[in-house]
């Protein structure tokens, strides 16, 4: 797929522990699997995204730090992983200087939509951006480089309060850098149907934002959270665990909604 069929989407959330790293391995993998070609790029110092799909530190010879200083292109960068169809560009922690290195430069904030915007980039059906779990310059060149953001929203007391203020900044975002940027939806993750609190999460944030939350929900797993530690996605470490079976549904509502846009 390529011109409109190639979606660049921004996996952010300002607050950490929330699926988001868990989200974008799942969703990709579950992309790939029904044959879109896929590319992770992992934004994220810590290297989450890396690990959970099995890069050892000592391959990650060149990340998205090289790619967002302009040293090196996304043929460049990007390593294959064992999931078939799915790519990654990985992270190091070179990534940590990243805001000094470029903060004076008058295209900082473009740095990453510049590198994306190669006829190598435009290869892959669908470029997901694994942000860090703060809003900085990552997260903002992120932004500026997306199509979407994709929210993944842990089912909690707060998640409304911290919820209006990504909001908030992606409409900064579209108002200053990026216009064409919308919600492309929001995944509420860590769902415990034994936990009143978190079915009440889940109707607050319906009856606040409707059709933008998926109908999807996340559950906690144990399999899901054991599967990063063997460098699998969930998808592949145990497929019938719910985790899996969710992400795999929350895959076909993400293609569902890129149909509904290219038919309107």
């Amino acid at each position: 797929m390529a011109g409109e069929r190639h979606r660049i989407i921004t996996i952010a959330n300002q607050k950490g522990g929330v699926g988001k790293t868990t989200t974008a391995i799942n969703l990709a993998t579950a992309l790939a699997a029904i044959g879109e070609r896929v590319l992770i790029v992992d934004l994220d110092p810590q290297g989450n995204a890396s690990t959970g799909l099995g890069i050892d530190r000592r391959d990650r010879k060149l990340s998205s730090y090289d790619l967002m200083v302009g040293e090196r292109g996304i043929s460049e960068v990007t390593l294959e992983t064992a999931v078939p169809n799915l790519f990654i560009v990985p992270s190091t922690m070179d990534l940590l200087g990243i805001e000094m290195e470029i903060s004076q430069q008058s295209d900082r904030v473009f740095k990453l939509r510049k590198a994306l915007s190669t006829p190598e980039a435009m290869g892959f059906s669908y470029i997901l951006l694994d942000c860090p779990p703060s809003f900085n310059l990552l997260t903002m060149n992120a932004m500026a480089a997306a199509h979407s953001v994709l929210v993944p929203l842990q089912c909690e007391f707060f998640a409304l309060e911290g919820l209006s203020q990504l909001l908030e900044t992606v409409s900064q975002v579209r108002r200053t850098v990026n216009p064409r940027l919308d919600i492309q939806g929001i995944v509420l993750t860590m769902f415990d149907a034994r936990n009143n609190l978190a079915q009440q999460v889940v109707n607050d944030v319906r009856t606040h934002l409707g059709e933008k939350v998926y109908h999807t929900l996340i559950p906690r797993n144990v399999r899901v959270s054991e599967a990063p530690s063997y460098g699998k996605p969930a998808i592949l470490y145990d497929l019938k665990c719910a985790g899996s079976q969710a992400y795999l549904q929350l895959a076909s509502e993400v293609i569902q909604r890129e149909r509904q846009r290219l038919a309107a």
